[in-house]
């Protein structure tokens, strides 16, 4: 094909594969030829295009920041009454949806802190009035902190990880404490600092009052974390038996079946794993934890859906009542 008459490529996948093309042309039987410039020229400007691209999202969470900054009621001052208000809630919950987006690129991420928009969220959003801004703040603070240490340490320096955990345990709204939840798993899974600071703040607690919560979401959200951080850190074993956890899983397995019980069966697994502790712990008589695992196993028996909670059972069973032969009888082997 002539040169002239290639088709370019219109996005920034076309600029890359035409780039990955004319490196590998040596591939074939004849020898590399250096681009023309006519090409030389349409990769550079393609490239300055994703560059001002870059630029221009930098300009739109500038953007975003400032209406996040703006004095609240100033249209209502300015005559626009309660529905002027009301516009304004809407654009704050717009600036930080869109910034949410934005910042799952980790450089825009990154350029947000620098910028200040995280002191924003944390000083005017993170405990707003309005919990639709509260929620949000939140679900900003996951998009930018997830796998981001720079900003993780940032927000945790600001103090961000207190005021999460306080979310989640007071907030009277549900989805408010849920999405706070989740931004405290992004700022202390993997992240030692977090994990740190999150039992200087007695995390644990707040995780066992998520699991007892009336919110489904939040009992299951709360489990799952749980669960991933005894994996990560069994070393803090111990400081949940001295809590009491044994007994406050019991109760919530004894709640209806729901998904947050498979997760607890594994905290259960997890503390009762090379601990004579937490083996004593369950075969404390007055929980009657084996009989509620035996009817467990029964009930889940042919559920494919239930395979994982259904070994957490038997592995639990396994580990505390071994050898007793009315287990031996119901296992499945």
């Amino acid at each position: 094909m002539a040169e002239g008459s290639r088709r370019h490529p219109q996005n920034l996948q076309g600029v890359l594969q035409l780039a990955v093309e004319a490196g590998s042309a040596s591939d074939g039987p004849t020898l590399h030829e250096p681009l023309s410039q006519e090409r030389m020229e349409f990769l550079r400007g393609a490239l300055a295009e994703v560059c001002k691209g870059q630029m221009d999202e930098v300009e739109q969470m500038k953007q975003c920041v400032a209406v996040l900054l703006r004095d609240e009621g100033c249209r209502e001052r300015e005559g626009e009454g309660e529905g002027g208000e009301e516009d304004e809630e809407d654009e704050r919950e717009a600036a930080l949806d869109y910034l949410s987006d934005l910042c799952e690129n980790l450089d825009n991420a990154r350029d947000l802190m620098k910028m200040g928009g995280l002191d924003v969220c944390l000083s005017r959003c993170l405990c707003h009035s309005e919990a639709g801004i509260r929620w949000r703040a939140a679900q900003l603070i996951a998009s930018c902190s997830q796998n981001m240490p720079e900003v993780q340490e940032y927000l945790l320096q600001q103090g961000a990880l207190r005021t999460l955990l306080q979310l989640i345990d007071h907030d009277s709204h549900p989805t408010v404490r849920v999405k706070a939840l989740y931004a405290v798993s992004c700022l202390v899974r993997e992240q030692e600092a977090g994990l740190r600071e999150f039992l200087s703040h007695d995390g644990f607690s707040v995780l066992m009052r998520g699991m007892q919560s009336e919110c489904e979401k939040l009992r299951t959200k709360s489990a799952f974390l749980l669960l991933n951080l005894l994996t990560s850190h069994p070393e803090h074993k111990d400081t949940l038996l001295c809590m009491g956890m044994v007994q406050q899983l019991v109760a919530v397995l004894r709640l209806p079946h729901s998904s947050v019980h498979e997760h607890v069966l594994g905290v259960l697994c997890c503390l009762v794993e090379e601990s004579g502790r937490g083996v004593s712990d369950c075969r404390d008589p007055s929980l009657g934890l084996e009989d509620l695992l035996n009817h467990k196993f029964q009930d889940l028996q042919g559920r494919e859906e239930s395979q994982e909670e259904l070994e957490f059972c038997e592995r639990l069973r396994a580990a505390c009542f071994r050898g007793r032969p009315q287990e031996d009888n119901g296992m499945d082997r």
